[in-house]
């Protein structure tokens, strides 16, 4: 079979990239194989023929689908099939949507539909990236009226230099990790994670990857101008400037006075109002009018886009000619900060951050390292040990919701303020434990993912986890009018979805660890970005001020109900004594002791027990079953047996040594029952090793010093031997 395959290859960071088309998937409107190495995706676009109706938004839904053959595994679990997407293809997809979503004409309302599916991954070069040159490559060649092509580039930084699209290991060692998307003109996305970087220094890494950006937007025009694609022009089907007028003329006075009005909830009573005023009018309209003839034979729901347009004229006028936000405040200005730290006894750590009408309580928990959480995917992650969840019942915008499992946004916020404070964690060598914070919103109006980050970084130091600094997290906003623009300091909920700008920033004083922005026009230039991010450093700092208010350090000591942790290193060689065979040695320890216990390859042994005793007994076990034995060592054991020549002490699990009579005290003993008996413990030194192996053993010769490392002193002194009285 003869295909015509179309290739065109372009460069990015020093790596070839190849977009090839005409092969695979040929019945979708857009079909683009992007190949890096050994990493092959196939990105799909297809739009439906007719567009959705009674909707007054543009349908468009991105799928991201890990298929574990890529990397050669088979799926975990007993149905050896993929089943729910995991959270990095979640946040892949929404990678991927972010940019695209922006760039579409008003009026659009065609179902878009992208899948993303990565063939072969490497482990080298991450597939994200790739995955939106190629859903933009695909949307190029569909021929839609995508208002693209768009380029993106991850960002690393490696010995003080930038790396575009830096392999795994590479972005692993740098201090700096930033996915940037957008057209040749203006940017449109970035996603960022950061060892507390300067403002400055993240501007310049968005710079250099706008200049890689531009070449992919170049060469995409040049694969499609080489498939002979032209771009289809969208023209809305009816026109609705009769009816915007009208909507106009008729509730803007109404609408106007409501955003005037800087109570939430009586600003959502006049707005309601309005609209039913609004209905009233379109009813009272003749049947054959051309408003009502269009409403009725429309399937899309012209009324409500026209009214969010007036909304929109209402609350950004106010901005740009009043200076005047929603809510009263000046652009700068930041809500009212409440700041609360051990609210729950049992809990290891617990912080309610309100702001506003914003409010969330952030749970800390602390678990043993086997808690971790394992990873099914195609990335080479394969646990974490850090974990934030982050969760938004209806309640909290006083709707009814059913609680489900976790949705796309939530996972996204979750993961956000989860990559925020990740950078003040502790090394795993200086603090084993396993962390999750569980962020609960309980109430929402704007920026919940930043009031998370707030509550998660309070309720660490509440819990002693030694992060090394509080992190703050502000959201800023944008109302841009041609040429002129305000941005917006801790937006609320109305300004977020009547706005032009999301960008939520996080850090402390010294530096940035987090950035996210999404836009809903077509890009932004660096200038603007410079003004939000200098804007949002003074916001973090004042929000940081108020967190300080509440707890400024990490509690030394961790609560009484959060497992104590001991670590110890034993051998690698005697990992299989302590395993036993078939795990039968260290479920023994378990059962008996109540300790969780961990062990590494390298032999770095975690005991984690919610009683100190249990641990503590765990790690005497464990350190008697892998001792070195020899000369001189000093063991506390067991008396297991007696004979009329010594008594047998178990020093280690399974091994015994003989304490001959002789060397029971300090005088002579007639019978070894005089001085111990079976299932007495006993402080006993290691005084020879015989060429077969036996060990023998003294109680003479042990101080009191030594001694005392196992019993108590008034034990101590009933064991010591004793020189036979002088007749």
């Amino acid at each position: 079979m003869d295909f015509n395959i179309v290739e065109q290859e372009l460069n990015i960071g020093g790596k070839q990239v190849i977009l090839r088309t005409g092969e695979l998937a040929r019945s979708a409107n857009g079909a683009v194989q992007v190949t890096c190495g050994d990493t092959v995706i196939i990105v799909t676009a297809v739009a439906s023929k007719e567009p959705r109706p009674g909707i007054d938004f543009f349908p468009l839904l991105i799928d991201y689908e890990e298929k574990m053959y890529a990397v050669g595994r088979l799926p975990g679990g007993f149905i050896k099939r993929e089943g729910r997407p995991s959270e990095k293809a979640i946040l892949t997809s929404r990678l991927i949507d972010r940019p695209i979503r922006p760039l579409w004409p008003d009026g659009y309302r065609k179902d878009v539909q992208i899948v993303a599916t990565p063939l072969s991954v490497s482990g080298v070069n991450p597939p994200d990236t790739l995955s939106i040159l190629g859903a933009s490559a695909a949307l190029t060649l569909a021929g839609l009226p995508f208002e693209g092509p768009i380029g993106a580039v991850r960002v690393g930084l490696l010995n003080g230099d930038f790396i575009a699209n830096p392999t795994y290991e590479q972005s692993e060692q740098g201090d700096l990790d930033i996915v940037v998307a957008g057209t040749a003109d203006s940017i449109m996305m970035v996603e960022a994670g950061a060892n507390f970087v300067s403002e400055e220094l993240i501007l310049k890494a968005i710079d250099f990857a706008h200049r890689e950006i531009r070449l992919q937007v170049q060469a995409q025009l040049e694969f499609a101008k080489k498939c002979g694609i032209e771009k289809k022009p969208f023209t809305p089907s009816e026109d609705v400037a009769p009816l915007v007028d009208l909507v106009y003329n008729t509730v803007y006075q109404e609408v106007n006075a409501a955003f005037h009005d800087f109570d939430r909830d009586a600003r959502k009573q006049k707005l309601e109002a309005a609209r039913q005023k609004l209905d009233e009018a379109l009813a009272a309209l003749d049947e054959t009018h051309p408003i009502k003839v269009l409403i009725a034979s429309s399937p899309l729901d012209f009324v409500s886009e026209a009214f969010k347009k007036i909304e929109k004229k209402a609350m950004r006028g106010m901005i740009m000619t009043e200076n005047t936000r929603a809510d009263g405040r000046k652009p700068e200005e930041i809500r009212p900060i409440s700041c609360r730290v051990g609210l729950l006894s049992r809990t290891h750590g617990s912080a309610l951050f309100t702001r506003g009408n914003t409010q969330v309580l952030s749970l800390c928990t602390l678990g043993s390292p086997g808690d971790a959480q394992e990873l099914d995917g195609v990335e080479p992650l394969k646990e974490k040990r850090w974990i934030h969840h982050y969760n938004f019942p209806g309640f909290s915008v006083g709707e009814v919701k059913p609680l489900r499992g976790a949705g796309r946004r939530e996972i996204g916020h979750g993961a956000l303020a989860e990559r925020a404070v990740a950078y003040s964690l502790p090394p795993k060598e200086e603090f084993g434990y396993t962390i999750r914070v569980n962020s609960e919103v309980l109430e929402s109006n704007g920026s919940t993912s930043m009031a998370s980050t707030c509550g998660a970084s309070l309720a660490l130091m509440d819990a002693g986890v030694p992060v090394s600094s509080p992190i703050g997290g502000i959201a800023m906003g944008l109302i841009k009018e041609g040429e002129q623009f305000k941005v917006l300091s801790d937006i609320q909920g109305i300004e977020d979805f009547l706005g032009d700008m999301d960008f939520k920033v996080t850090g402390n004083e010294n530096g940035v660890t987090a950035l996210q922005m999404d836009i809903k026009i077509q890009g932004i230039s660096l200038e603007i970005m410079r003004i939000a991010l200098d804007q949002a450093k003074q916001g973090r700092l004042h929000i940081l001020s108020k967190m300080a208010e509440a707890i400024t350090e990490p509690r030394t000591n961790l609560s009484e109900w959060a497992p104590r942790m001991i670590t110890m290193k034993i051998e690698p060689d005697t990992i299989g004594t302590v395993i036993g065979p078939g795990g039968k040695t260290i479920r023994g320890i378990i059962e008996e002791t109540g300790a969780t216990i961990d062990i590494e390859d390298s032999g770095l042994v975690t005991i984690t027990s919610v009683t100190g005793d249990g641990g503590e007994r765990a790690q005497e076990i464990i350190r008697k079953l892998t001792m070195k034995i020899e000369r001189g060592l000093i063991v506390y054991g067991r008396v297991v047996r007696i004979i009329p020549a010594g008594a047998f002490v178990e020093i280690t699990p399974g091994k015994d040594g003989m304490v001959h009579i002789s060397q029971l005290a300090n005088y002579r003993v007639n019978k070894v029952e005089d001085i111990v008996s079976v299932g007495d413990m006993v402080v006993v030194k290691v005084n020879e090793i015989d060429d077969r192996g036996r060990i023998n053993l003294t109680m003479k010769g042990v101080t009191d010093e030594e001694r005392a490392r196992f019993i108590p002193a008034e034990e101590a002194h009933e064991q010591a031997p004793v020189e036979h009285p002088v007749a």
